[in-house]
Order: C-alpha cells, then structure tokens, then sequence
C-alpha cells in the first residue's frame, strides 16, 4: 500500500511536539478574535440605522450610546483575545523553530563524517537555522492570520448576504477578483518559481561564504569580486530569479489585486444607482440608505482581510520551500549501528576487496583494494594525488562505508561494531586540523573531557609544545583567536599532535600531518610522532617519502588500485612506481636556485 505523503502542516505541527495543542489553542482563539472583531461594524450600522430612523430629529436617537459603548467593548475584546492567541502560537513557534534545530543536529551527528566533506558547513547552517527561523514566522503569525481571515471571510459572506445581498455580491465580486490575481501569483507553475529563488538563495550563501574565506587571496593578487567568478555569478543568478519573479509573475496580478481591493467600493456605486430607484418607488429609501453606509464601511475590511490572505499564503509558500531545506538535512544518511555490536579483538586492520563511490561519482575512489596492518605496524599509504589515500584511510573509522567489501577492525567489520567503540580505539591528525576559539587546554581536553590538567600538560610536553606555551600570556589557559594571538600552521599542528596523544588511542591515522610545516616545526613534529605512534597500530598518509623510509610496510596506492606493496627497500628495487616516485623526490629535495649571469 502506498503511504500517504504528509502536509507541511503536519510535518511542522509533529515538531511542535506537546506545544501543538497550544497551536490549536491560538488558532481557534485566533478565529474568535476576528469575530469580535467585525462586530463593532454591526452596532456602526445600527448607529447609522437609528439616525436615519428619526432624523432630523437626532436627539431622539436613544440607543447610539449603548451602541457606541458596544463596539468599545467588541473592539477591545477583540484586541485581548488575538494578543492572547499570537501569545499561544508564539510559544508554539518558538519551541517548534527549536525542536527542528535540536532535532537537525542531533540528526547531523548519526551521519557519517564525510558528509560533513560533500555540504558546506555555511550551507547547512543555512539551511537548518535560516529554515527554522520561517517557519517560526508561519506558526506564530501566518497560521493565525490564515484561521482569522477565514473566519473573517466567512463572517463576510454571511453580512453581505443578510441585509442586501446585491449590494454584498458587489463587495464579494472584489474579493473574488483579488483571489484570482494570488492565485495567478503564487499558485501553478509559479511556486515552482519560488522554489528556484530559494535555491538560487542557498546557492548565493553557499558562494559567500567561501568567497569571505578566500578573501585573503584576493586581496594578495589584488583582485576584485568580480574575480572571484563562483560568487559573482551566485549573485546574478539569484538577482535574476528574483526579479523574473517580481516583475514577470508578480506585477500585473499585485497590481489588479491591490486596485480590487482599495478599491472594493467604486464596485458598490453601479449596484447603488441601480437599486435607488426602487428604493425610492417602495418607500424604503432609509433602509436603502442605511444598508449602504454599511456596506460602505464594511468595504473598508475587505482588503484587510485578503491583504491577510495574501501575506499568510507567502508565509505558506516560503514555509514549505524551507521544510524541504530541513529535509535535506533530515534525510541525510545515518550511520547504521549494529543491534549486536562486536567487540574488536586487537588493533589490526585489513581491507577485503574494498571498492567506494562518492555519491554522484561514476569512477571508483578505491578499487577491489586489499591489505593488512597488524597490531603495532606502522603502514605507510603513498602515492600520486587523487590515488585514494585519503578515501582509504576515511573507510577505517566509517567516514563513509564502503560499496563493496569489507573493512575490518581487529577481524570485526567496522559495520558490526559499536561506533563509539570504534572512535575511541582511532586517533586522528590531519592536514588542516582545525582548533576551537577556546583555550589550548579546553582544545586538547576535547580528546579526553575528563582530563586533569596535569595529563593536560604531559600530552602538551610531548607533543613538543612546551615554546608554545612559553611564549603565550596565559600559558595553555590562553583564548586562541582573542586579543590578536594566533598560531601557525605548524603550531596548530602540534596541539592536534598533543590532543591525540591525550586521547590514548591504539590506533593512529595520520593524513599529510606535516604538510604545511616549516622544517623546524616539523623537526618538532617528528619527534611528538614518535610518542604518539609508539606501540600503536599506524596508518600514515605521505607525499613527502622520507617521512615514510621507517614504515613497516608501504602501499603504493593510484588510480584506487593497489599498484605494489613493501618495504621502503624492498619497492626501490622493483623500480616501479614507489622507485619512480623516489626518484622524483630526491631530485626535488637537491633542486637549487643559482644566480644567473648579468647582463
């Protein structure tokens, strides 16, 4: 059987969670409140009634106060129930609005980390707390404004029709006209419209962000934005679908809708020079009179109500763009758990006819690889760039799971054991690790939060950062990032080298972790790797081969194949890719800048 596709509203309200009865608590207050609302117009036509009945003898109009004192009392009424009703769905709004963010993250955090890889962090902030934020918009006005303008329309339909109901047509026939222009807006192919601005939206602040981040080459080529192309032509795609919406679907419907309902009256005078003579032949022209005053005044909410209409439906429609940008998010992939997790033996690791495809990839990353590290090896992964180093050694802790094969922890598929598990028995330093705006102890303690500040301090000595520390104002308790102090890259990547120390793992990954150090800090470096690594199972990624001479195996990996496998000794002597790649690098390492001859 089919299921049936849920409503946005229904999407949205499951959120709310126990605050949806207050929702419906607000909409129904909501309702009344527009009830309450229209009743002062009824005692203005009773006014105009009685005057007309007696005049010119005004004084005998005995009941204008009581009416006047009526409407007061409607109008007020009026104001303190809707206050109350926005007060119900705003409480709903927010803790909905919430939910979705608690909700979102806590979804982000069962997915794989390589998705993290494939959407950019400004992306999916966008799109959690950006979408958040306009349904909260929804919820706490649009809905509300939706129920009244209904309750009020109705209301509306039923006045027009009790005291002339010809008169009412021609008050009907200007909202009528006014639906058709929203619908002609915002209805049919044109929400499709909407939903290509917001793309266009999400795309421009996707672009945005990695232009701001990018600006510090920029300004060293002396470039403009209009260099920065990815950006610019963000911009002019999203000022493109923006005003395409705007002046090619939204300008002649807005404008008939606004002239219909300004204008509500003008639609009563032909039906009043109509009726009069009538009126006047039956001897009921104060009664005709009357009704018209009425309808006169009554005209004047017509536009108010559809102008409610119209903004509620806009509400509706961004709202449901923005649950499809939440839904991304919701329906990104989750790490699936074993309901019998196992637990690794030892630290080995193995690869069994490993084969991975990126999403939307058409090659392989890694192709039927298979290899084995046994507990305490320090195996090496080299080989060209876009050879699947990086995609082989991201399948050991599931940063993705694999397509095909198996990836084994201590002769357990790493599918079959708990993932906690797996992440405290693997330790990481990367290229580009990343450090909190916090102190150096909360940084490093983040491996470990239970800590002390001592062992604190002896992951931080062994990870050669005791200059480090020395040349701070605050020693490790100083704030990186506040009041000017920063750290290179080799520095950054020293207190990465400390965090993993602290962390205690059995097994350590290392991808390109002195890639952006100077020789001096990556002397350092060295020597915290020979902490870190010792007794411990090691995957270490190279570009650089003399960090990997020592290695207990190397595999030479291109193409997402496994080209050959050894020692550092046994490869030169194949004189195959390892040896060429050996080659290559001993001539790089002798290549010399030598003065030219002046002319």
């Amino acid at each position: 059987m089919k299921e049936k596709k849920q409503s946005d509203l229904a999407i949205l309200l499951g959120y709310a969670g126990s605050y949806k009865c207050l929702t419906f608590l607000g909409l129904a207050l909501s309702g009344i409140a527009m009830v309450l609302g229209m009743l002062p117009y009824i005692c203005i036509w009773l006014v105009a009634k009685d005057l007309i009945a007696v005049a010119p003898d005004w004084s005998a109009a005995t009941g204008i106060g009581k009416y006047g004192w009526l409407a007061f009392g409607f109008a007020l009424a009026g104001i303190i129930v809707y206050f109350a009703a926005l007060m119900c769905t705003h409480l709903a709004a927010f803790r909905t609005a919430s939910n979705i963010r608690k909700q979102g993250v806590e979804h982000l955090m069962k997915t794989p980390l390589g998705f993290f890889d494939s959407n950019a962090s400004g992306l999916l902030r966008n799109r959690l707390d950006g979408a958040a934020s306009e349904t909260e918009t929804l919820l706490a006005h649009n809905l509300a404004d939706i129920v009244g303008s209904a309750t009020m329309f109705i209301g509306m339909i039923i006045l027009m029709f009790v005291f002339d109901w010809r008169m009412g047509a021609a008050c009907l026939l200007a909202a009528v006209i006014s639906v058709g222009a929203m619908f002609a807006m915002m209805g049919g192919k044109n929400a499709k419209l909407m939903q290509e601005y917001q793309a266009a939206q999400d795309h421009m602040s996707k672009a945005g962000t990695e232009y701001v981040r990018g600006i510090p080459v920029v300004k060293v080529f002396q470039q403009t934005v209009y260099s920065f192309k990815a950006f610019k032509e963000a911009i002019e795609n999203y000022s493109g679908k923006a005003e395409k919406y705007t002046i090619d679907v939204c300008q002649v419907p807005q404008s008939v809708n606004l002239t219909a309902t300004e204008g509500a009256f003008v639609f009563m005078i032909p039906v009043a020079v109509f009726i009069a003579p009538s009126a006047l032949q039956s001897g009921n022209f104060a009664g005709f009179i009357t009704n018209f005053a009425f309808y006169a005044v009554f005209s004047a909410i017509v536009s108010t109500a559809l102008a409610r209409i119209m903004f509620a439906a806009s509400g509706m429609m961004l709202a449901s763009t923005a649950l499809g940008r939440i839904a991304h998010i919701m329906n990104a992939p989750v790490l699936e758990v074993s309901k019998d997790p196992k637990e690794p033996k030892d630290n080995s690791i193995e690869f069994e006819d490993v084969s991975f495809t990126y999403e939307g990839a058409e090659i392989p990353a890694i192709d039927h690889v298979s290899f084995k590290v046994e507990p305490g090896q320090t195996v090496a992964l080299v080989g060209p760039s876009g050879g699947g180093k990086t995609t082989a050694a991201s399948l050991i802790p599931r940063f993705w799971d694999v397509t095909d094969g198996v990836v084994k922890v201590g002769d357990v598929d790493v599918r079959e054991a708990d993932p906690h598990v797996l992440m405290d028995r693997i330790a990481f330093v990367f290229q580009n690790n990343r450090l909190f705006k916090a102190s150096i102890f909360e940084n490093v303690r983040a491996a470990r939060p239970d800590a002390t500040r001592e062992e604190v301090q002896a992951a931080l000595t062994k990870a050669q950062c005791d200059d480090i520390l020395a040349k701070l104002p605050k020693g490790m308790d100083t704030v990186i990032g506040a009041e000017g102090t920063y750290l290179s890259g080799g520095e950054q990547q020293r207190v990465a080298l400390a965090r993993a120390i602290l962390k205690d793992a059995p097994i350590v990954v290392l991808d390109e972790a002195t890639a952006f150090a100077d020789p001096e800090n990556e002397a350092l470096i060295q020597k915290a790797f020979a902490t870190l690594t010792k007794g411990r199972t090691v995957i270490m990624i190279a570009h650089r081969l003399s960090t990997v001479v020592g290695a207990d195996k190397i595999i030479v990996l291109s193409n997402g194949h496994v080209e050959e496998e050894g020692t550092h000794e046994e490869l030169k002597q194949k004189n195959g890719m390892y040896s060429r790649m050996w080659a290559d690098y001993n001539q790089a390492i002798n290549w010399r800048i030598s003065a030219g001859e002046v002319m």
